[in-house]
């Protein structure tokens, strides 16, 4: 009786034994061979989809943005009358806005503007935040712009050229997220701020960030025509953790069109 105790124990044993073997082979040549194929997972949370854009009309110049990040706007968007828009998503360097608007006020053209930063960057962190994956944009105060995806963003990503916008955009649902973007920047008529908004619409319709939504953010500039004087920020509005940001953003939005406040400068009003 004891000996056949211990028999069963020891081929109870084995078969453990045997498991545990089979779930480390499984380990060693399945499981790591694709964790390593895929590279290292980024440091922190990416995934963002943003439009820059110009009225001709007007002449202002603005941006708009949504992620599943909270308060995107704060890393995400970049703006000054004097230079131009920019966005910087995807395997952030938030260091790409202020150089893009330097290089921006210098008149330097937006697609040697994307080159220059992109060759000097020196891609600190290769292996889990590597330059290769930046995404960013820039558009000039005439409304012309460049924008770059790089092969190791996190997919789908890419961009899209429009007339006077360009639409971005990393871990969304496909392409159609940047196509409907352009879409109804283009269609869409009314005050810049509508237009950008119009945009964020298409692109959630599009599906948008696959892991969903939190925050949302809008920026316009032209020189001196903001509210009172001597400011050149026509809009500013941020919604930094909404389970609807882009419909809470278009609210507000549609109530400062209401009344429009006006710049005291005469050639704003």
């Amino acid at each position: 009786m004891g000996r056949k105790k211990l028999e069963g124990r020891s081929e109870e044993g084995r078969a453990g034994k045997c498991v545990l073997l089979a779930a480390v082979l499984f380990a060693l040549f399945v499981v790591m061979p694709r964790a390593m194929a895929q590279g290292p997972a980024p440091l922190w949370d990416t995934g963002t989809f943003s439009i820059l854009g110009y009225d001709p009309d007007t002449g202002e110049v603005g941006a708009a943005v949504q992620s599943r990040v909270f308060s995107v706007g704060n890393g995400v968007l970049w703006a000054d009358a004097a230079a131009g828009v920019a966005a910087t998503q995807a395997i952030v360097d938030v260091g790409y806005g202020p150089q893009a608007l330097d290089l921006l006020g210098r008149r330097v053209a937006p697609d040697a503007i994307i080159k220059r930063i992109l060759d000097q960057d020196p891609d600190p962190l290769p292996e889990n935040w590597s330059k290769q994956g930046r995404q960013f944009a820039v558009m000039n105060l005439n409304g012309e712009y460049a924008a770059y995806t790089g092969p190791k963003a996190t997919a789908w990503a890419g961009n899209k050229g429009g007339t006077f916008c360009t639409a971005q955009g990393n871990i969304l649902a496909g392409p159609a997220v940047v196509d409907n973007m352009v879409a109804n920047f283009e269609k869409t008529k009314g005050h810049l701020s509508q237009r950008l908004v119009a945009a964020l619409e298409g692109g959630q319709a599009g599906g948008g960030d696959t892991r969903g939504q939190q925050s949302a953010a809008l920026v316009i500039v032209k020189k001196n025509c903001g509210v009172w004087l001597h400011n050149d920020t026509v809009l500013r509005l941020q919604v930094d953790d909404n389970p609807e940001p882009i419909k809470e953003l278009k609210r507000i939005v549609e109530l400062w069109n209401t009344r429009r406040p006006r710049a005291v400068t005469p050639e704003c009003r």
